[in-house]
């Protein structure tokens, strides 16, 4: 079936209070979410929500993409345009932008398989339906009375928090804090967000040794291999890389010692690209986490759709784990104050994978699409 109409919402949606983090902060997630309808009527979605902070391009750059690949997907079929849009090249200008339309595309070809996205990624006729899913408590010095409780009641085992914020003394002694009102068996899962020197570096993980830590990441502020695996080897704790993954070639990572990574579909170019990149470095013996960037309901369900395919051929014998699966960053819907769909919340520590065809995403009826701008 051929595609018939790409079409464009823009968004704005507020957060319930600042998101901080030593990278920077925001109060609003902007973006705008793409609609594919094909000659049937039938429809695919993709979030596209840059966030120049997290690598990917500005929103004009994105938006320009956008309307350039509006020209030429009309009259295509999902199959020809997915090989068209996968043969650019993966340091294209426009991440996020290609990671929405790749969406869409994939979306429209799972429902015309009759299968779940994550199915159509390769997760196999599984019985496992949802993905392991930290809290996202946001910055350390940020936690709200009864932020904590709210986590563990949720069923949260792992915690994450922002850090680099303050002076590594008082986070430490924050930690120490936090770690002693902390149940048996509950981890903490910390982003540095690349705030510090190598002394500060070295400082913070000497510090997190008594502390029930599952993992830190980007601790380094200009990561380099070497250093980073000295730190690696002060710590039992695994070190993730995140933004700082261009400084990493796949080459690399058996010497610098790499043991997880974080993946970022809209940074990355797309669902395809994330789990290709997902199945080398777990060949190599670490393990990847799947991480929002506050996105909508939307992009949080892809994300989802693939942590589910990843988990699915994960080896389930590594630490940091939940249930034999890593938690993934991806329970970050409660942040929003607004979405474009019904929100994709955790259920006891876990969020659910849709078993419709396809995505598995409506949007609200107050979504209003625009084929001519965005």
């Amino acid at each position: 079936m051929r595609l018939a109409s790409l079409a464009l919402h823009a968004y704005q949606l507020p957060l319930r209070r600042a998101w901080r983090s030593a990278a920077g902060g925001m109060t609003q997630r902007s973006g705008w979410l793409l609609r594919l309808k094909n000659g049937e009527g039938r429809c695919g979605y993709g979030d596209c929500a840059p966030l120049p902070a997290i690598g990917t391009e500005s929103p004009s750059s994105a938006l320009a993409a956008l309307q350039a690949w509006k020209a030429w997907l009309p009259g295509m079929s999902a199959a020809d345009a997915l090989a068209r849009l996968t043969a650019l090249p993966l340091d294209a200008p426009a991440p996020a932008a290609r990671c929405a339309l790749e969406t869409a595309l994939l979306d429209l070809l799972a429902q015309e398989a009759g299968i779940p996205l994550a199915r159509y990624l390769g997760a196999g006729n599984t019985a496992t339906t949802a993905v392991p899913v930290n809290a996202a408590l946001g910055a350390l010095a940020d936690i709200a009375p009864g932020d904590v409780a709210q986590a563990l009641e949720a069923g949260h085992g792992v915690l994450k928090l922002k850090v680099g914020l303050g002076p590594p003394a008082l986070e430490l002694q924050q930690l120490r804090q936090l770690a002693e009102v902390l149940p048996p068996g509950i981890t903490l899962r910390l982003d540095a967000n690349r705030a510090w020197e190598m002394e500060y570096a070295c400082t913070m993980i000497d510090g997190l040794a008594s502390l029930p830590v599952e993992s830190l990441e980007e601790p380094l502020q200009r990561p380099n291999w070497p250093e980073w695996r000295a730190l690696q080897a002060r710590c039992t704790f695994p070190l993730a890389v995140d933004e700082s993954l261009a400084q990493f070639p796949a080459d690399s990572w058996q010497e610098a010692g790499l043991r997880r990574l974080i993946l970022k579909p809209p940074r990355l170019g797309g669902l395809l690209a994330s789990r290709e990149l997902a199945q080398a470095f777990i060949a190599t013996g670490g393990d990847c986490v799947v991480t929002s960037s506050l996105e909508s309901s939307c992009g949080i369900l892809a994300a989802t759709h693939l942590a589910l395919a990843i988990n699915s051929r994960h080896p389930t014998n590594q630490t940091g784990y939940q249930g034999g699966n890593p938690a993934h960053g991806l329970a970050t819907a409660t942040w929003l104050e607004a979405n474009l769909g019904p929100p994709t919340l955790p259920r006891q520590g876990r969020i659910p994978c849709p078993a419709l065809p396809g995505l598995g995403f409506t949007p609200f009826p107050s979504v209003k699409f625009a084929e001519n701008g965005g």
